[in-house]
């Protein structure tokens, strides 16, 4: 089995999601309590999707959220660096467009998505800047970008519980329902180490991206970013 580190090397980081792959649907259901449906749905809102929109679904593991857009009208591409999830994904829903692909050299042309999203994985890429510069690339000027992943609790006494969670409770629970308790636990690391939702709009902002905005869930466990990749007249120094 293996076990990343935050130096997020993509071999470990690719064989890890690999190992994980068949149960990774059901062990993120039960670490989250069930919050995994609300955050998907808010996602899915944020993606505004319109019948025959065009979205990237960046680190789509097997396609469970690229479905929901699928079902909302988009047409989706489903796109993940572990070629186990790629696998899984491909037997489990065999209409749906899947590719294996890394979120910082994107197999695209220039322009070619009215959005691109990615979920829980921007902090698994060993470049999270160049990450974001590489969707910027692929979608259209006036497109969008919808980024969910983990943040930090607003309240610091849940905040405190939240780390508790983490560090304890969350360990425990995967070494029972997951196939790689490893896994989890470099999980929770970079969780801990990722930037709080200020710092990660910044980024954001510097990647080249416009409007940008976030909307805390579950009391800022995660959060949902949404920026524009502005168009050819408007400023974007």
């Amino acid at each position: 089995m293996s076990r990343a580190t935050l130096k997020k090397d993509p071999r470990d980081v690719a064989g890890m999601f690999d190992d994980v792959a068949k149960r990774y649907d059901v062990t993120n259901t039960v670490l989250s309590l069930g919050q995994v449906y609300v955050w998907r749905a808010a996602v899915r809102e944020a993606l505004r999707i319109t019948p025959g929109m065009k979205v990237l679904d960046i680190a789509a593991g097997t396609g469970t959220s690229s479905a929901s857009y699928a079902e909302a009208g988009a047409d989706v591409i489903a796109l993940d660096f572990s070629i186990g999830m790629v696998s899984v994904g491909k037997e489990r829903l065999p209409n749906m467009e899947f590719i294996a692909g890394d979120a910082t050299a994107l197999p695209f042309a220039d322009d070619t998505f009215d959005a691109a999203t990615i979920s829980y994985g921007l902090r698994n890429v060993n470049d999270p800047d160049l990450a974001l510069r590489e969707m910027l690339r692929v979608v259209r000027p006036g497109g969008s970008l919808v980024v969910c992943e983990f943040s930090t609790p607003t309240w610091k006494p849940f905040r405190q519980v939240y780390n508790f969670y983490l560090g304890t409770v969350m360990p425990a629970v995967s070494s029972v329902v997951s196939s790689d308790a490893e896994a989890y636990s470099y999980l929770m690391e970079s969780i801990l180490d990722w930037p709080n939702q200020t710092e990660f709009g910044a980024r954001i902002q510097r990647a080249g991206w416009r409007q940008v905005e976030y909307r805390n869930l579950s009391g800022g466990i995660v959060a949902v970013h949404r920026a524009t990749k502005p168009k050819a007249s408007e400023n974007t120094n």
